[in-house]
């Protein structure tokens, strides 16, 4: 995988167009839904990932990839939404600011974002699947609870969290690699 990046890299070093346009294909809309994980405007978030792109054509001599063109994408990409976020955000009076610091608001945002990712996991579970994940979850049943519920058996609602579990963890390493 990183060889084919390193190749990829190479090609958009040389000014080779295709080469340019696969990797745009490739990650132009998975970086948009990305962005808009940090941003409410669709307009804002496109305009930021074209950015990212037209900075990776303009200055691809200059980058070194040490994991992969993706990682390296999604991470312009979160660099540039906080950036984007911080240069946007009103300065507040010092005595309105009160006791929040750098620190708990990145991790506040952080929170955030891998809220919206396991949202979106969980969306993609199988019906029975998601059903006894969320009402472990959720409304913090028993198992014995979800399985009097569903009328299933304790070992079907084990079985159908663990499942669920490696579908999350899956679909956030499939889609979010860089978490992992």
């Amino acid at each position: 995988m990183v060889t084919d990046d390193i190749l990829l890299l190479k090609l958009i070093q040389s000014k080779d167009e295709r080469a340019f346009k696969y990797l745009f294909d490739s990650y132009f809309v998975p970086l948009c839904r990305y962005v808009h994980l940090y941003l409410d405007s669709t307009q804002e978030g496109e305009e930021l990932v074209l950015d990212i792109f037209m900075y990776l054509w303009e200055h691809s001599s200059q980058i070194n990839l040490t994991l992969s063109l993706k990682a390296y994408l999604f991470q312009a990409a979160r660099n540039r939404c906080l950036n984007f976020l911080r240069d946007r955000k009103q300065t507040l009076p010092l005595d309105f600011a009160g006791d929040v610091s750098c620190g708990e608001a990145t991790s506040s945002l952080e929170a955030e974002e891998l809220n919206h990712l396991i949202q979106e996991a969980i969306c993609t579970l199988p019906d029975k699947c998601r059903q006894v994940f969320l009402l472990s979850r959720e409304k913090e049943y028993t198992n014995q609870e979800i399985a009097d519920e569903m009328d299933i058996s304790i070992k079907t609602v084990e079985a159908q969290i663990t499942k669920a579990l490696k579908r999350i963890k899956s679909f956030l390493k499939e889609r979010y690699s860089y978490l992992f």
